[in-house]
């Protein structure tokens, strides 16, 4: 079978984004009545500040029209379906002043449906769907390019990038129907992420510069943040980051004891050890959305209210129901309010191949994670009896990597973890040609690890692309012979200088990586005399142990460094070189370095250099010569390093959309580094039957 997919070049200048919407006002002259109805696809010559999208003053100033609005005719029975919300106003009066107005790709939608979608576990390959359903302040367009409005009308930066200000909607409100203003994001930083109650430790990735931001609310519309150092690539973790900057001061601020003195007594009541217990049974602890519910512990009939295109109303060991979001901010430009899609279920499949047979007997209706290009010819062989098209979409950030535990408790595995010989020994014995062709089906490039996405950014060579990744098993064996592991006791594998054999433990989950991948590696590893104990794990257990530092070599797709990621956020380039949900490895280190050296490991000066300059990158917009210069060093003191072994990259992977879902464009990428469909815009998704 052949087939290809389209190289989209994908280079970013993101820090650079500085944009104001300077929306034209309504003239005082009569506007027409009816509004044209556009689409992306024909916009009848009606060109916006942004890409497929208007506020509401400047579609009508741009059309010459007035536009009235319309609502899903069972939103009221989706509405009582939300514990706590009051009956519905008019649809007008649910809606911002200035609601985001979007042109849907091809067509007006029509309302109705259920997202049919599948998910591994409750914090397992959820990001597929909650991504659907995602609002930030900004968001990337579907050129992977251009930051755009969301929830925020605008925004501004001060010249050195230490403000940022957020201009917000008037009259937005929460899913039950109370105002969304800039209080809420001071709520959540000052309320959530910076009280040592909810986090004891500050998460990292809202320290700048190792210091809180301040967060300020100019007025109920407009919020400032002012950073401790120049921050220029915040915007882009606004714009593709799970993470929601906003949490309703109305709803968990009674459950909170700086805003309600009785907040302890009234977790008592409820049930609660303290004020802390009943915020995070609502709040989860995290930013991240899929976090279980109350409604999945009985704790409480009702969630937080959300910003979001839908809410959650049902939640079960087994899956989640969520229902349109009445007070949602945006309209079509025919004047309905989005989603048009009513409801999404999405069901909880932790088997792979149960997932591919639902998805191949057409119970799907869109799946985008957790799908890989060795399954491509069974999808394409499924497509007419399942009703389904499935697509090729370029892959961001998906080489897997394999990185060995350079802090492992086990004395004799560090040492030996440790040794870049045997980094590059366990490189070279990769057959990544025969990789590409058994597990990717020949369309990826086999490659290096490194910390950026070179599609993304101007900084990784072709040199850091092809460092130790020739099939060389002779030079492979060369290295471990150099480093003393032999073969003591004439089995034919080679042992630790103890005596004790050499085993490595690869476990994996399938979530992060093809298991025939897996399957290759550890035959190529046994064929240079390394045993490897292969072993499939769930998500949750994988983590747990690689978290932990308890794993011996970590593997997963390398995402997270794509370029607007890392101009914000450079957890893959320091150690541990990784996040929870994508750990890597060096966690003693990374404790050594958080600790001033009173507890872990001193990590080497290689690793030190690198925290340094990551700093430095963050202090300048991507894409400038400055950035370009850091960003070299801190590529080639990785690939010189081999903290993360790549094998094959550019990989396309494939998109899976049900023949009734339409205004459903090809992706530009599949990838999570922007958030999957975030930038696609589900709201405007619909079913045909």
């Amino acid at each position: 079978m052949s087939f290809s997919v389209a190289r989209i070049p994908l280079m970013f200048a993101a820090g650079a984004s500085v944009l104001v919407l300077a929306n034209p006002l309504v003239s005082g002259e009569a506007l027409a009545q009816d509004c044209p109805a556009l689409t992306a696809t024909d916009n009848q010559g009606i060109e916006g500040a942004f890409p497929q999208q208007y506020d509401l003053s400047e579609f009508q100033s741009l059309a010459d029209c007035t536009l009235t609005f319309s609502e899903n005719p069972d939103i009221a029975d989706f509405n009582a379906r939300i514990v706590g919300n009051p009956d519905l106003p008019p649809v007008e009066e649910r809606l911002p002043a200035e609601p985001l107005v979007v042109a849907p790709y091809d067509a007006i939608g029509q309302y109705g449906g259920v997202l049919n979608g599948l998910s591994n576990a409750t914090e397992a390959g959820t990001s597929d769907l909650l991504s659907v359903r995602h609002v930030n302040l900004v968001r990337y367009a579907d050129d992977l390019q251009t930051i755009v409005p969301n929830v925020a009308r605008s925004w501004e930066w001060n010249d050195d990038y230490t403000e940022l200000t957020f201009h917000l909607r008037d009259g937005h409100r929460w899913s039950d129907g109370a105002p969304f203003t800039a209080n809420d994001v001071v709520f959540w930083y000052e309320a959530l992420i910076l009280n040592d109650n909810i986090y004891p430790e500050t998460p990292s990735r809202w320290l700048f510069d190792g210091e809180p931001m301040q967060v300020e609310a100019i007025d109920d519309q407009t919020v400032r943040m002012v950073f401790p150092a120049p921050t220029p690539g915040i915007l882009n973790r606004f714009a593709v980051d799970y993470g929601q900057p906003f949490q309703p001061q109305h709803f968990l601020g009674q459950f909170h004891a700086d805003y309600n003195p009785d907040a302890d007594a009234l977790a008592t009541e409820n049930g609660f050890e303290n004020w802390a217990e009943q915020v995070n049974a609502y709040y989860g602890g995290s930013d991240w959305k899929d976090v279980p519910s109350p409604l999945l512990s009985g704790s409480a009939d009702n969630v937080v209210p959300t910003l979001e295109s839908h809410i959650l109303v049902d939640e079960t060991a087994t899956g989640r129901r969520l229902v349109a979001n009445p007070y949602f901010h945006m309209v079509d430009t025919a004047g309905n309010q989005l989603p048009y899609i009513s409801e999404i279920d999405e069901q909880y499949v932790p088997d792979a191949q149960v997932r591919n047979l639902m998805i191949t007997s057409g119970d799907v209706d869109y799946k985008a994670q957790a799908v890989f290009i060795d399954d491509f010819p069974l999808y394409v062989d499924n497509e007419e009896g399942g009703n389904y098209t499935v697509h090729l979409a370029q892959g961001l950030g998906n080489n897997v990597f394999y990185g060995f535990n350079v802090t492992h408790p086990d004395e004799a595995l560090r040492e030996v973890f440790s040794d870049l010989r045997f980094r590059q020994a366990m490189s070279l014995a990769l057959n990544r040609d025969e990789i590409n062709e058994l597990v990717f089906l020949g369309q990826g490039t086999p490659a290096q690890s490194t910390p950026a996405e070179a599609a993304t950014v101007a900084f990784v060579g072709e040199d850091d692309l092809n460092a130790f990744i020739d099939y060389d098993p002779e030079g492979a064996m060369a290295l471990l012979d150099e480093m003393g592991l032999v073969d003591q006791n004439g089995d034919g594998l080679r042992d630790l200088s103890s005596g004790d054999p050499l085993v490595i433990r690869l476990n994996y989950s399938n979530q992060g990586s093809p298991v025939r991948l897996h399957e290759l590696t550890a035959g190529y590893w046994n064929d240079v005399g390394v045993r490897v104990d292969l072993r499939e794990v769930t998500s949750d257990e994988y983590r747990a142990q690689a978290n932990n530092n308890n794993a011996d070599v970590t593997a997963w797709a390398n995402d997270n460094i794509s370029g607007p990621t890392i101009s914000q956020s450079v957890f893959q380039m320091v150690p541990p070189f990784g996040n929870f949900f994508n750990p890597g490895n060096g966690f003693q280190w990374a404790t050594w370095m958080l600790t001033d050296g009173e507890e872990g490991l001193e990590p080497p000066e290689d690793a030190m250099q690198v925290v340094d300059l990551a700093q430095d990158f963050l202090r300048v917009p991507l894409g400038s010569d400055e950035s370009n210069a850091i960003g070299e060093q801190i590529v080639d003191i990785h690939v010189d390093n081999l903290w993360k072994i790549g094998t094959v990259g550019n990989i396309p992977v494939p998109v899976i959309q049900h023949n009734t879902l339409a205004n459903f464009m090809p992706f530009t990428a599949n990838t999570y580094d922007f958030y999957r469909s975030y930038p696609f815009r589900p709201q405007q998704w619909y079913f045909t039957e």
